[in-house]
C-alpha cells in the first residue's frame, strides 16, 4: 500500500491561486554560508536577467540603450529587441525567511523594486510561490471588479531569489544601486569561532556600502542584546556609515513593519521577548574616492 504522498508532491498539486503552506516547505534554521550550495551567479549585474522576477515592469527594450531612455520600440527589429526591467531593484531584505517583510512593505512601496535573498531552497520557493499566488488573486480580482480587494501594487513588486550574498552580493547589485539593505533577526553564531559566519563585519560592510546609495540605510533588528552590540560596533567603526537617531528611527515606517511583520518579530512578541533595533545612512564619499 502507497503511503501518504511527500512534501514535493503536495507542493506540486496545489492550484496557483492557493497560498502555500509553511509545513510543506520547512528546513532546517540555518545554512552553512561558506559552503557552495550549487548556486549559480552572473559574472556582473548587468548579466543579470530580472524581467522573470518581475514581468510587470519589464518591457521589450534594445539591447545596449539605457533603461531610462526615452526611445520607441517600434522602430527597431524583433531580432534586436530583448525583455528588460525598466527600473532597478532599491531594496533587499537579505535573509528573508518566509518573506514577512517583503509581503508588508510592498503595499507601502508600490512603485519600488523588493527583493529578498534566502539561501534556504525550500523557504526561496515558499516566498516566489506565495509571490505568485498573490499576483493571480488580485489580478482575478480586477477582472472581476472587486476593488475593495486590491491592494496597491499588487505585488507585482517582489521577489525572492536564492542565493548567498556573504560571498556575491556584488554580482547581483551595482554600485549604488540600493537604497534600503534589511538584516533581520540574524542568525547570531553564538560561539565565538563562528563570528567569522555573522551577516555583519568589516568585510561585508563594505559590501553594503558599496551596493548602497549615498543616504540609504542598513535596518537592523535582533532579539539577541549581543549580537546587536556586536551589528552597532561593526557599523560605527566603518567609515561609510553613521548611525541614525533614536527619533528619526522611530519615525520610519520601515521600522514599524520590521518590528512587527516579519515571522521572527512576531514569535519574540508572544514569547514576551526584547527586539533592540539600530539603523545606519550611507554617509557620501570623500571626493578623493
Amino acid at each position: 500500500m502507497a503511503g501518504p504522498p511527500k512534501k514535493r508532491q503536495k507542493r506540486d498539486d496545489k492550484p496557483d491561486t492557493q497560498m502555500p503552506q509553511k509545513k510543506f516547505y520547512r528546513q532546517r534554521a540555518h545554512a552553512n554560508p561558506f559552503s557552495d550550495h550549487d548556486l549559480v551567479y552572473p559574472t556582473c549585474p548587468e548579466e543579470m536577467d530580472w524581467s522573470q522576477h518581475y514581468p510587470a515592469f519589464t518591457a521589450t527594450i534594445p539591447a545596449g540603450v539605457p533603461k531610462d531612455d526615452p526611445i520607441t520600440t517600434t522602430d527597431w527589429d524583433d531580432h534586436y529587441l530583448h525583455p528588460r526591467i525598466t527600473q532597478d531593484v532599491e531594496v533587499a531584505d537579505i535573509g528573508c525567511g518566509f518573506g514577512g517583510l517583503l509581503f508588508a512593505l510592498a503595499p507601502r512601496m508600490p512603485q519600488t523594486l523588493l527583493l529578498g535573498l534566502e539561501i534556504r531552497t525550500a523557504v526561496t520557493e515558499f516566498v516566489q510561490e506565495k509571490a505568485k499566488a498573490l499576483r493571480i488573486q488580485q489580478d482575478i480580482a480586477s477582472r472581476e471588479g472587486k476593488e475593495q480587494d486590491l491592494v496597491p501594487g499588487q505585488y507585482q513588486n517582489l521577489s525572492c531569489l536564492r542565493a548567498n550574498t556573504m560571498k556575491f552580493l556584488p554580482n547581483l547589485f551595482q554600485r549604488g544601486q540600493l537604497s534600503k539593505i534589511f538584516l533581520c533577526f540574524p542568525d547570531p553564531h553564538f560561539k565565538a569561532r563562528k563570528h567569522k559566519a555573522r551577516i555583519v563585519s568589516a568585510a561585508l560592510n563594505s559590501e553594503y556600502a558599496f551596493v548602497l546609495r549615498p543616504g540609504g540605510k542598513v535596518y537592523t533588528i535582533t532579539d539577541v542584546e549581543d549580537l546587536h552590540v556586536w551589528m552597532v560596533d561593526r557599523f560605527e567603526g566603518h567609515a561609510g556609515f553613521e548611525r541614525v537617531g533614536e527619533e528619526e528611527v522611530e519615525g520610519d515606517v520601515c521600522v514599524g513593519v520590521m518590528r512587527g511583520e516579519t515571522e521572527e518579530g512576531k514569535k519574540v512578541e508572544r514569547n514576551g521577548g526584547r527586539k533592540f533595533v539600530a539603523v545606519f545612512r550611507r554617509v557620501a564619499d570623500p571626493d578623493w574616492v
